[in-house]
């Protein structure tokens, strides 16, 4: 039995943050009803090309395992089907700017007295307090704002993205692992919360030790390409034939690398003997290794550093890690049939349970492809559905 077959989520976020954070909970067995604006459905499903069959690339990538239904929350029927589905529903979860819920009053300080189970989840750029609390935030600009575009890219060169939208799916992440908290709250107590999760907040968190950098010294953390600003060597190197990422953390696979590359008197140098002296000396010990490893081709040095059990990786592209064998044992690239592209390939889910192991059940949805069965559930006959789609209210 799934872990959470017993939870039903409202999702009414679009794009990305929201919908990643509910697919999370989805796998995990939650019954997650995708609320969507009749015709037009959440806006990721026009970012194409990419297509597969009808439906687009991107919008596939975060709604496996949910059923969409269309309903037009500006009208007042649309609004009164979803106070019946919120007396059935364990979590709300929206990504409207601030203040948007509450002019149709589905806001969680009007909903909580009717509904005190709910757990209400709003996912922001900036949360909803704090000077910001009414800007637009969106995740490229989440990430030049937040500091993390000021750290990635080559030292000399511009400030660079994420080349996925990070922000956003960090923050999905946030908002399930705060949703979950909020469950096991209500198991004690049987009351919900309000859940306030912003883009910022959640770039600022990751910053993690590179803030703390800061934090400790004052001084203003710099890019540093694909080094590491605390760690050396601990970055990629090119090869005869390409690159290969190299990961040196601990002082013993410094002594061993220095072995294995047939310049022992590397480690015997006390400038390099630590940490904090390759770290000092970056530059003179990353060019006596960068001419080393220009001499072999890169998989004759992967095959070496892993036999020494010195970390190091190939550089691959897309194509390369979905098609790896490893990543195809771990299921994550799976197949499974969609109502109108036929066969289709997903990213599987990421966390492997003994007991209640996450799984793809379904599809993502074609634009309201569930809203007759759970008006159905809700007591609708057809002739009622019908009405509703000729007033367009669903």
């Amino acid at each position: 039995m799934p872990a959470l077959d017993d939870i039903r989520i409202l999702d009414l976020s679009r794009v990305l943050a929201g919908p990643y954070c509910t697919m999370t909970l989805a796998d995990f067995g939650a019954e997650v009803i995708k609320i969507e604006e009749p015709n037009l459905g959440d806006g990721t499903r026009q970012w194409g090309p990419p297509w597969v069959g009808d439906q687009s690339a991107y919008f596939l990538s975060a709604n496996r395992n949910k059923k969409s239904v269309t309903l037009n929350l500006k009208h007042p029927r649309g609004v009164a089907i979803l106070h019946q589905l919120l007396a059935t529903a364990d979590i709300l979860i929206e990504n409207f700017k601030v203040g948007t819920m509450a002019k149709m009053g589905l806001d969680y300080e009007t909903l909580a007295p009717r509904y005190p189970h709910l757990i209400y989840c709003a996912i922001t750029g900036y949360g909803h307090t704090g000077p910001y609390k009414d800007l637009p935030g969106y995740d490229f600009m989440i990430q030049a704002q937040g500091g993390i575009m000021s750290i990635t890219g080559e030292a000399d060169g511009e400030p660079m993205k994420v080349g996925v939208a990070i922000a956003d799916v960090t923050t999905g992440l946030f908002a399930s692992q705060a949703i979950l908290a909020a469950l096991h709250h209500r198991t004690r107590t049987g009351r919900g919360q309000f859940i306030d999760v912003s883009l910022l907040d959640t770039q600022v968190a990751w910053l993690i030790n590179v803030a703390h950098n800061y934090l400790a010294t004052a001084e203003a953390p710099q890019r540093y390409g694909n080094a590491h600003p605390n760690i050396v060597p601990y970055q990629s190197f090119p090869t005869a034939d390409g690159h290969l990422a190299l990961a040196v953390g601990t002082d013993g696979q410094f002594g061993r690398l220095c072995q294995l590359i047939g310049r022992p008197e590397l480690g015997e140098d006390g400038r390099y003997q630590r940490n904090a002296g390759r770290v000092a000396h970056r530059a003179e010990l990353v060019g006596e290794l960068t001419a080393v490893f220009r001499t072999r081709p890169t998989a004759e040095w992967l095959a070496l550093l892993a036999e020494a059990n010195i970390p190091a990786g190939p550089i691959n592209d897309i194509p390369t890690i979905l098609r790896d064998p490893h990543v195809q044992a771990r299921g994550m690239v799976q197949t499974i049939t969609h109502p109108s592209a036929g066969e289709i390939e997903l990213l599987g889910p990421v966390a492997k349970l003994s007991e209640t192991p996450p799984t793809i059940q379904s599809a993502p949805p074609t634009l309201g492809q569930h809203t007759a069965e759970i008006l159905a559930n809700l007591g609708y006959d057809e002739e009622q559905v019908a009405e509703l789609r000729q007033e367009g209210v669903v």
